[in-house]
């Protein structure tokens, strides 16, 4: 099973930014799509976003979408959220998360970092 380690989560104010770090243990396989994941306080986990390794194909949920980015580095098996024009909203344990292309998220091969947690204060 891949190993996930996600960092760069911290305090800061509305409208600040943060870009977390999602490194993944080895070069992911081809057919690999990594994604972030939050859980706010009281809410249930929700999907903000992924990437499929090879095609670079990106998606977003709606209320990220023109304040954050995924991107990723394959030189060092890495992927990033660059969150800009953060609300108190954004709030939550971030997870990064990978699985095969085509899996459910909910699969017990989905692979799972430890949480980073993002504040964001009014």
């Amino acid at each position: 099973q891949a190993q996930l380690v996600a960092s760069g989560g911290g305090l800061v104010r509305t409208g600040d930014s943060l870009r977390l770090s999602c490194v993944h243990a080895g070069r992911p396989a081809r057919r690999t799509v990594l994604a972030w994941f939050r859980r706010a306080p009281g809410k249930e986990r929700e999907l903000v976003g992924s990437i499929r390794w090879t095609t670079l194909g990106v998606s977003y949920e709606d209320s990220v979408k023109g304040r954050f980015t995924i991107s990723k580095d394959d030189a060092m098996n890495t992927m990033y959220l660059q969150m800009d024009d953060l609300k108190p909203e954004d709030t939550a344990i971030y997870y990064c998360a990978s699985a095969r292309v085509g899996d459910s998220w909910s699969s017990p091969d989905t692979n799972w970092s430890q949480g980073t947690q993002v504040t964001v204060s009014s």
